[in-house]
């Protein structure tokens, strides 16, 4: 049975992540070794809905989308837009009453864009509030045998504003491959994660799967062998996951500052 351990977060040692120094300074991320790889920040945005040769595509590759909000083809101003140097990210509600949103895909269909075995994976992202709301940030490897790798950076659930969660997953593919779940709750001060701008991050090598919050960490976990491919990034602002959408505001934005993968030197 695999061994996992995770690190429980205190409400007081995430405050401190927040602004106060924390003791245990081998806690704190150190890139020195590494060097950047991929960067947008969203100065421009440069994407279509299914490519070829832009760098991100709106929907998943492998046609899977999914929540209770449909992710929508780019036009100029939804679901879209660079405000204030920031991706903004609109989730809206239409005259006939569906709700539609966006999602970001470094990959196409055809596995273009960007991707990477192993390095550091981060974003700096200010969350939407209201119930119903479901952003993430999120690896994805479906290129190797023995089923899908997930790697949940961020994934938050709008009617509970005191935490989010980091995951690991293996997914069947095709009835092939295993279930797997190790899953981290990180608790935050409550709306901590909508009033303001947080880095979160994950640093994967062939032994770890390690998860920061501004740059500390905040839980680890050994990597499944499945996890030993090349990953490529998603940004979504889905809702629902099984929580009721009724009270959810419209519009609901979430904004993005930038997103840099890391790889060793």
């Amino acid at each position: 049975m695999r061994a996992i351990i995770p690190l429980l977060v205190s409400l007081l040692g995430l405050t401190m992540a927040f602004g106060e120094e924390r003791q245990d300074a081998s806690s704190v991320l150190d890139l020195s070794g590494y060097k950047l790889t991929f960067e947008d920040d969203f100065k421009t945005l440069d994407v279509s809905a299914w490519g070829p040769g832009t760098r991100w595509i709106a929907h998943t590759p492998w046609n899977g989308d999914f929540g209770d909000a449909a992710f929508a083809d780019p036009t100029p101003d939804f679901p879209f837009t660079i405000q204030d140097g920031r991706l903004r990210i609109e989730a809206r509600k239409g005259s006939d009453g569906k709700w539609s949103s966006g999602l970001l895909s470094s990959t196409d269909r055809s596995g273009a864009g960007f991707s990477q075995q192993y390095g550091y994976f981060e974003i700096r992202a200010k969350l939407p509030p209201g119930p119903g709301l479901w952003p993430g940030f999120w690896l994805i490897g479906n290129k190797a045998q023995g089923g899908s790798a997930e790697i949940d950076v961020l994934e938050y659930l709008g009617h509970d504003t005191a935490k989010y969660e980091a995951t690991v997953h293996v997914w069947p593919r095709d009835g092939m491959g295993r279930n797997y779940e190790a899953r981290y709750p990180i608790k935050v001060p409550p709306a901590a994660l909508v009033n303001d701008f947080h880095t979160y991050g994950v640093l994967v090598d062939a032994e770890t799967i390690v998860f920061y919050l501004d740059r500390r960490e905040v839980a680890r976990t050994p990597t499944p062998p499945e996890h030993k491919q090349k990953m490529f990034i998603l940004i979504s602002l889905a809702m629902g996951s099984g929580f009721s959408i009724d009270a959810t505001p419209s519009p609901s934005d979430m904004f993005v500052d930038y997103v840099r993968a890391y790889a060793k030197s």
